[in-house]
């Protein structure tokens, strides 16, 4: 069975294990949400705004204490995890104030003769599979819309942030939402593509992870006819076009690269900088990684506390050696410091190689990878060399020239001049194999729903 337990990266000590669930009450928890989704669905939109709100309420007047659990269990730092709760609080009002709007009924004369009505209405329960970085942040984009749908919610988190998966039940409860409308599940993958996803009360899954266990549970839900969101890993290239501003441009990339300890889909990973602003950039930014310090995520003081786990760390410490072996050069940090916990140094690689891993494979954790292109087409060629195709940043004093370099990106998203910033009304997703589908905004609320015509014939 899956270990649910918290494990202190800071000092790798072992705090609470929690319990799997059994097979039974697995199949007895699929049973209370698809009843509490035949009552869910028939309650006014009023009413589940109104519990919706509540739960923003209490994100907002928990937000430290969410927080705390979340820098224990993966080493988000306190004030990121603060802002990741403003952040999950306005995603829930955000649905709570638009979900009616977003499901009004479109209605237009037919082709045929008479009229065509087309109605957003609820599929049943949606089973979340959702990752450690974003403990409560991955599950109000997909839990949001579709509890203000009607739909009901199976969450399945990572084993190793029980105590934030827990608490979102809890939360919700106390907000307001029945019994069964929300669950959370301690199962195994085994559990998950045996029991949960071929079960008929699912109708839906959503997966937040890399891309292996994307794969996997793709594979899954097709053989089982369940429509699938897939939000996976990315190699964000973040580009700049020219030598205007560099130091405030590389303290924009420090944030881009460092924010939630460097684990983000989202973060940028690749610097793709023109030859002119080069040496300057490559100066700055390795001088501002280079003065960031390891602390304890407790800390509000502290901008970078440690990976989520030693195997993590591990994993990265690896990818850096296999570049420096092979001839990169370390402008900044490049150490693992001798001591208990997940520590790595923010990290500045120049002479990244396509033989090396640290050019094709997503490197989860604190170390960035700039790279010397001739120009911007050359940038664009660049940033589109990648499997990945989640986001992107790109930097210029010519915001249309830079607007068109972004356009021609291959990516979900892209951000001009500022930073990979999410919001409740922003489209959330990738293409290539950073994934398929949308999430927030009234995208969020389509992916599973049932788009249902009504055809009225002309009288």
């Amino acid at each position: 069975m899956t270990d649910y337990a918290v494990v202190n990266p800071a000092d790798n000590q072992k705090v609470r294990e929690f319990e799997a669930h059994t097979d039974d009450q697995i199949r007895q928890m699929l049973d209370r949400a698809h009843a509490a989704q035949q009552a869910w669905r028939e309650t006014p939109m009023r009413e589940r705004a109104e519990t919706m709100a509540a739960l923003a309420s209490l994100y907002r007047s928990r937000s430290r204490d969410l927080a705390s659990t979340q820098a224990r269990e993966m080493g988000k730092p306190l004030s990121q995890g603060m802002a990741e709760m403003e952040l999950v609080a306005s995603i829930y009002d955000y649905y709570a104030e638009n979900a009616e709007s977003f499901t009004k009924p479109e209605e237009y004369p037919a082709s045929t003769g008479g009229t065509a009505r087309v109605e957003l209405q609820p599929t049943g329960t949606i089973l979340g599979i959702m990752p450690w970085n974003y403990p409560h942040y991955q599950v109000a984009r997909l839990a949001a819309p579709n509890l203000m749908l009607g739909n009901t919610i199976l969450l399945k988190h990572a084993a190793m942030v029980p105590e934030s998966a827990q608490v979102q039940e809890d939360l919700m409860r106390e907000a307001g939402f029945p019994e069964g409308v929300y669950q959370n599940v301690f199962a195994s993958n085994e559990q998950i593509s045996e029991i949960v996803i071929p079960s008929p009360v699912i109708h839906g899954v959503s997966v937040t992870g890399s891309e292996r266990a994307g794969k996997s549970v793709a594979a899954t839900a097709g053989a089982n006819l369940k429509k699938v969101v897939l939000e996976l890993g990315g190699s964000d290239a973040f580009v700049v076009l020219d030598d205007k501003d560099i130091d405030r441009v590389a303290k924009e990339a420090v944030f881009a690269r460092v924010s939630n300890n460097g684990q983000a889909c989202t973060n940028s990973k690749r610097f793709i900088v023109v030859e002119e602003a080069y040496d300057a950039f490559v100066e700055a930014f390795a001088r501002r990684v280079s003065e960031i310090e390891l602390g304890d995520p407790q800390d509000e003081g502290f901008f970078l506390g440690p990976l989520v786990s030693t195997s993590q760390r591990d994993e990265l410490a690896e990818q850096l050696k296999d570049a420096v072996d092979k001839g990169a050069k370390v402008e900044a940090g490049g150490t693992v410091p001798d001591r208990d916990g997940a520590w790595i140094e923010a990290t500045v690689l120049t002479g990244v190689t396509p033989d090396m891993r640290a050019y094709s494979e997503e490197l989860f954790g604190p170390i960035g990878v700039v790279y010397k292109v001739p120009d911007a087409n050359a940038a664009i060629e660049l940033a589109n060399d990648s499997a990945f195709g989640l986001g992107g940043i790109v930097f210029g004093s010519d915001v249309e020239h830079a607007t068109e370099v972004a356009r021609q990106i291959e990516s979900g998203m892209v951000y001009v001049n500022g930073q990979a910033e999410t919001a409740p009304d922003l489209p959330f997703g990738g293409v290539k194999r950073s994934g398929v589908g949308r999430e927030l905004g009234p995208w969020g609320m389509r992916e599973f729903a049932n788009t249902k015509l009504v055809h009225t014939p002309k009288a």
